[in-house]
């Protein structure tokens, strides 16, 4: 079986077997639109305790508490809220909440872990860590310990009744079974990374994964023993020498392939297997230096949970030049497909495509198809990439009525198009489809729900001098959710909203008919689970970008959520540390609105006034800071390459735009998407003047250089 096994079916027969599974479900639909029949889940769904992120070892995010109902949801109000960092706004909070035993377990950015009284929210017990801070993105419980990750690379084991340190393992400094490590640097040709992700506990072992592809890190994930944390087995991301998978890097690139898995696996215990998602390799956008598929990036792993062997694989982008990392936690999920009970994993995805295997063999249930793509030859792109049967839950390409809109004047393409020095706006980006939220699989409906974003990204590589513009300034930010019956890979229903509900905005289904979601704008959402319809808001203060949970606690159904912010794809998100707790009929208000962020990538340049920069914008210049004057050379691939970037005026005020006659091309300033202005062309030594006469804010670019960037503000 080669390394592409499972990936041959013909299109014609892609469309029958989805015809045929449309059929089936079609079928099976009932009069109040639930998805049934749900067949019995290998993993039980969560109760009075919410154990881990992801609820259980599936992932599924779904509890089968229902006092709390579509029908009574809107009575849900706050019964308590802390603040455990004294109200810091400091950092970005991201750590899913767990409960147990009627106690909430989470870890904050600034290393503090906490055990809170899931009735009173009273902070039962307190620990800190470490003192360099990270994304603490869940604990794990087992063998009566809490184990989780600081941001000094060490996995700790806390007394899980008392918060006592039990043991500590610092991890990515030795060779660890790797020969071609430096064992005094840990160090394998590139930046050691950092531990990242939930941990996960099973059967005596705590799971561990790690981050840092964008520097050359590569990636491994750890299976420690629960009760010493002792290092059991590692499974790297890049395969070494001798290694399934390792001839498909070019030369010595395996050695900083990134690859990392910096979000927690799934277990299936029957299996004895470990699911975990290893993202894009390094350089990220750029292919030209390790040719070939570039295992195991971009791949869904089985791994044996107990010795760290590869069972099978899955890769669902070849070569990647695009972040389609496809890092998100999989969801293990039993359906009825035409009458017959499979296991499967949910795989997916930042391309907007979900990818369902078989659990235990990895063969495409949907049937997958190779399909040709756009080809590069410097970027060494590979020829097909697998498409599987079934429909995308989000567009492929970007669309002019969306907020996937693309900036003027760059290149543009959608999925797979290929990019070089040119900044070239694709859609998906990398926060568009589904990012790292942790998607849910309801028992009740048989559906899978997952946040999307509907983001662009801008890609070229440093060649020539250009920059890679990750999103364009300017671009809108927009998303939603989707529900997606996976015996079909098909869409029932999708909400389009206002907010990217991908980078953290995981959702979690009940019995009881619910949907929960946090968004940016520090507001918690309850939706009915048929359609997507709101029954209920809440404001929190801060932006909700963790995992909402529910409890028990003597018969009362409880939601939690921390509100905190994350900053991706919102730089402006409002921060935070409030831990609240709901009910029916609590009595805590809501927290005050914060200033919501940006609905547009912002430029981050200090305003500059009309009188120090005398109404004029000089094109193709860098703005001096220091002297507030623009700079005295050209440039033709910053984004910050109009002078001053950022400009404040009072309405009335006419702005002169300028080439200046030692530039040596031509440029201008079109606003976007506003058409508020347009200078066209000037040639060096000419300019454009313009009255701006209602208050606003104007984004415009260069057409020669579209990246280069700026924007107006106009006061009253």
């Amino acid at each position: 079986m080669d390394r592409r096994s499972f990936l041959t079916t013909t299109a014609a027969g892609t469309a029958t077997t989805v015809a045929m599974l449309h059929g089936t479900a079609a079928e099976a639909a009932t009069s109040d639109g639930l998805a049934r029949p749900v067949p019995a889940q290998a993993h039980a769904a969560t109760g009075k305790d919410f154990p881990k992120a992801g609820g259980n070892l599936g992932n599924h995010n779904y509890s089968s508490l229902k006092r709390i109902t579509a029908g009574n949801v809107a009575k849900l109000r706050g019964t308590w809220h802390i603040n455990l960092e004294n109200g810091s706004t400091s950092n970005h909070q991201q750590c899913a909440v767990i409960a147990q035993n009627g106690v909430l377990y989470l870890a904050t950015a600034q290393q503090n872990v906490f055990a809170v009284d899931g009735r009173t929210g009273r902070v039962i017990w307190k620990t800190k860590v470490g003192t360099e801070t990270t994304n603490m993105r869940g604990l794990a419980l087992g063998k009566g310990l809490a184990y989780t990750i600081t941001g000094d690379n060490k996995v700790v084991a806390l007394n899980q009744r008392t918060g006592d340190l039990v043991w500590s393992r610092e991890l990515l400094v030795e060779d660890q079974g790797d020969p071609d490590c430096d064992p005094a640097s840990g160090q394998c040709g590139g930046s050691r990374g950092g531990l990242a992700g939930a941990a996960v506990y099973w059967d005596g072992l705590v799971y561990i994964g790690t981050q840092g592809s964008t520097a050359g890190a590569r990636g491994r994930g750890y299976a420690l023993n629960a009760e010493t944390g002792d290092v059991a087995w590692v499974f790297w991301g890049a395969p070494g020498p001798g290694e399934y998978g390792h001839d498909t890097w070019e030369g010595d690139s395996w050695k900083t392939g990134g690859a990392v898995c910096w979000i927690h696996p799934a277990v299936d215990p029957e299996l004895g297997l470990v699911y975990w998602t290893f993202g894009n390799p390094y350089p990220r956008t750029d292919g030209s230096t390790r040719g070939g598929d570039n295992l195991f990036a971009n791949s869904l792993v089985a791994i044996d949970a107990k010795t760290g062997k590869r069972r099978w694989h899955f890769q669902s982008v070849h070569h990647d030049i695009w972040d389609y990392d496809n890092v998100m936690s999989p969801v293990l999920a039993d359906l009825l497909i035409r009458g017959k009970k499979r296991r499967v994993v949910v795989y997916g995805s930042k391309t907007g495509i979900y990818y369902i295997l078989d659990r235990a063999t990895g063969e495409p249930v949907h049937g997958m198809e190779e399909r040709p793509v756009p080809q590069h030859a410097a970027q060494k792109t590979v020829p097909t990439q697998p498409f599987p049967g079934g429909e995308p839950f989000v567009e492929s390409e970007p669309r002019l009525d969306k907020a996937t809109r693309p900036v003027p004047f760059y290149p543009t393409g959608g999925l797979f198009e290929v990019h070089w020095d040119r900044a070239t706006i694709l859609y998906p980006g990398a926060g568009g489809g589904a990012d790292w939220s942790f998607p849910s699989f309801s028992h009740r409906t048989g559906m899978v729900y997952v946040g999307y974003g509907l983001i662009n990204s801008a890609y070229s590589n440093t060649h020539g001098g250009r920059v890679n513009t990750s999103r364009p300034l300017g671009e809108y930010f927009a998303g939603g959710i989707a529900a997606v019956d996976p015996r079909t890979n098909t869409v029932a229903w999708r909400q389009e909203g206002d907010w990217s509900l991908a980078h953290g905005n995981s959702i979690l289904s009940t019995a009881g008919g619910v949907l929960f979601q946090g968004r940016p704008d520090g507001v918690l959402t309850a939706l009915d689970d048929r359609d997507g319809s709101e029954l209920w808001t809440w404001q929190c203060g801060a932006g909700v970008n963790t995992s909402p949970l529910t409890y028990e606690i003597d018969g009362e159904q409880y939601v939690a959520v921390l509100a905190g912010g994350n900053g991706l794809p919102y730089p402006d998100v409002p921060k935070g540390d409030h831990l609240w707790a709901f009910k029916l009929g609590g009595r805590v208000e809501p927290a005050p609105a914060p200033t919501p962020p940006s609905r547009r990538n912002q430029i981050r340049a200090a305003a500059v006034t009309g009188d120090t920069a005398k109404n004029t914008v000089t094109l193709g210049r860098i703005w001096d800071t220091a002297k507030k004057v623009p700079g005295p050379t050209e440039n033709l691939v910053s984004q910050n390459a109009m002078s001053p970037q950022h400009l404040v005026v009072a309405k009335g005020t006419t702005v002169t735009f300028v080439n200046p006659a030692d530039n040596t091309s031509a440029h201008g300033a079109v606003s976007f998407f506003e058409s508020e202005f347009d200078t066209g062309l000037l040639m060096p030594g000419q300019s454009y003047t313009h009255t701006f006469a209602t208050p606003g804010e104007y984004f415009f670019n260069d057409p020669v250089a579209p990246q280069n960037t700026g924007k107006v503000v106009v006061v009253e």
